[in-house]
């Protein structure tokens, strides 16, 4: 047995034990399905302009991310992603939602939808802090 330590692992062994530990998971959770769940809005020219990546499983929708373009901020276009992936996920059979922010991200515009911090990571990842969010899903 030969124990390494690697300070740049490369991307295959990262994934292949991403890969173990959600074998492991999935043969001992009480749920077996796991969707992923995506909003994307396009200009004119078909770029990308502001979108959201989540999944859901359980009753969970699980946020991953949520980006507007800087043309677009102040336009309610964030609102308008998040309600619709939260009704998406309703769908879905989803009741809850969950999320995290950064400190210098948005915290104020999840308060705003209705989203309560459940829990602060202090000194995150020095100095700042990470926020995770939860609301109830309401059809």
């Amino acid at each position: 047995m030969n124990i390494e330590i690697l300070d740049a692992p490369e991307q295959a062994l990262i994934d292949f034990l991403d890969k173990k530990i959600a074998d492991f998971n999935w043969a001992h959770w009480e749920v077996s399905e796991r969707k992923p769940l995506a909003i994307q809005i396009k200009d004119e020219l078909g770029n990308i302009i502001a979108g959201s990546s989540a999944r859901t499983f359980g009753n969970w929708l699980l946020i991953n991310t949520l980006w507007v373009d800087e043309s677009l901020r102040g336009k309610k276009m964030g609102v308008k992603i998040l309600a619709q992936l939260e009704a998406a996920a309703v769908a879905r059979g989803c009741t809850l939602s969950m999320l995290d922010t950064l400190n210098f991200q948005a915290m104020p515009f999840y308060e705003k939808q209705g989203y309560q911090t459940k829990w602060v990571q202090e000194n995150y990842p020095k100095t700042g802090c990470k926020y995770f969010m939860v609301k109830e899903l309401t059809e």
